[in-house]
């Protein structure tokens, strides 16, 4: 299974630990399609969890929605959100209790563009399709956040010409959005944004190839995305350093990514304990003899949650790993599915009561997606 698929632009353990490995599992089968599904992502909030992802069963890409209301213990039947005769694709979905937002990326006006999606009543009917951008090159990619009726979206694009990365704000529950706003002004290109908002707080991350390699780099806004700061650059290595992730719980941001620079790709940590002011030492958490990639990371309370894909068995398989003190220690990593068929795409969402991956896995004969739901 080939990971990292950015669909419209191609882009692309074990740390000793003494405690415990981590949680019982259950395995949810989301889908059964005789296509391929892909870029699938999550969003929980308390007992509500909501997954979307992208699918070819109707002749080209569309996006597909499912919901559970107790937590994953069950799930309802699979919505179609997308009718084109174009690719959507990329999905990303953000909560507010029962209100649920999806964006993605949708080649129908010639070239990709931003699409918006807004249900009021945890996914049983959806509002139209807004489109979000309007420009003369591509956008692609984006994620959301959001803090009660205020959605944050973030994308990186070519309108400029050159691929920088862009993000636009609504205050109304994604009724109105105001104009964009370009975070990057590069001589190289930024790619892959992802974003988390704490109060007025919003971070982003994104990883760039001005330095002559691909960095990491983050930036933030104290005032909800009015005015931003300089970027900060959060690493410097002779490798690639890509595929960034970030999570925060008010003033403490975490940011993680991949890196080739000790010869295999590794999963790397920084926290920062004053809102992205300033960053601890970067933290090493997998070691391992093949590639450790595609990281995705969530936050409750003290409780740090990661995610990743891993070929050290072979083929990919999916892992985890927690913090119990806020990124300080770790446990050892679990193989969540150590599979024949091979998995990827893994992405994380954490209630209080449950931790959720959601995944795609090659083992029916085809890529369908899963969810593990934490006992």
């Amino acid at each position: 299974m080939k990971k990292i698929k950015f669909a419209g632009i191609m882009v692309a353990l074990f740390f000793v630990a003494s405690f415990a490995a981590g949680p019982a599992w259950t395995t949810k089968r989301l889908t059964n399609t005789a296509t391929e599904t892909y870029d699938p992502a999550i969003a929980a909030d308390g007992a509500y969890v909501y997954v979307v992802w992208d699918d070819s069963q109707s002749g080209n890409s569309e996006i597909y929605f499912r919901k559970s209301a107790d937590s994953g213990a069950t799930w309802g039947a699979a919505k179609r959100l997308t009718y084109t005769t174009s690719k959507s694709l990329v999905p990303t979905v953000a909560a507010d209790g029962a209100i649920v937002y999806v964006a993605w990326h949708d080649s129908a006006p010639g070239h990709d563009e931003i699409f918006f999606r807004k249900s009021l009543d945890g996914g049983a009917t959806w509002q139209s399709a807004k489109r979000i951008t309007n420009n003369a090159a591509g956008s692609v990619c984006p994620k959301l956040a959001v803090d009660g009726s205020k959605v944050y979206l973030v994308w990186y694009g070519s309108a400029t010409g050159n691929i920088e990365i862009y993000f636009a704000k609504s205050l109304d529950g994604g009724a109105t959005w105001k104009a964009a706003k370009r975070l990057t002004d590069n001589e190289g290109k930024s790619y892959v944004p992802d974003i988390a908002v704490a109060g007025a707080n919003i971070y982003v991350v994104w990883y760039d190839d001005t330095p002559g390699n691909n960095e990491i780099y983050f930036k933030r806004s104290t005032d909800g995305g009015e005015t931003w700061e300089g970027a900060k650059r959060l690493t410097s290595n002779p490798g690639a350093s890509q595929a960034p992730a970030i999570a925060a719980n008010g003033s403490k941001v975490y940011v993680v990514w991949l890196d080739d620079t000790t010869g295999n790709k590794e999963i790397y940590l920084r926290k920062s304990a004053d809102g992205g002011a300033t960053w601890k030492t970067p933290k090493k958490l997998t070691n391992n003899v093949a590639d450790s990639e595609d990281p995705a990371i969530a936050v409750i309370g003290e409780q740090v949650y990661l995610t990743f894909d891993d070929y050290t068995p072979g083929n990919w398989d999916i892992y985890f790993k927690q913090s119990v003190d806020g990124g300080t220690s770790w446990t050892a990593s679990q193989n969540l599915t150590n599979t024949a068929g091979g998995s990827a795409w893994p992405r994380i969402a954490a209630t209080a009561a449950n931790i959720f991956i959601v995944y795609c896995d090659e083992t029916p004969g085809n890529g369908e997606t899963y969810v593990k739901v934490s006992l």
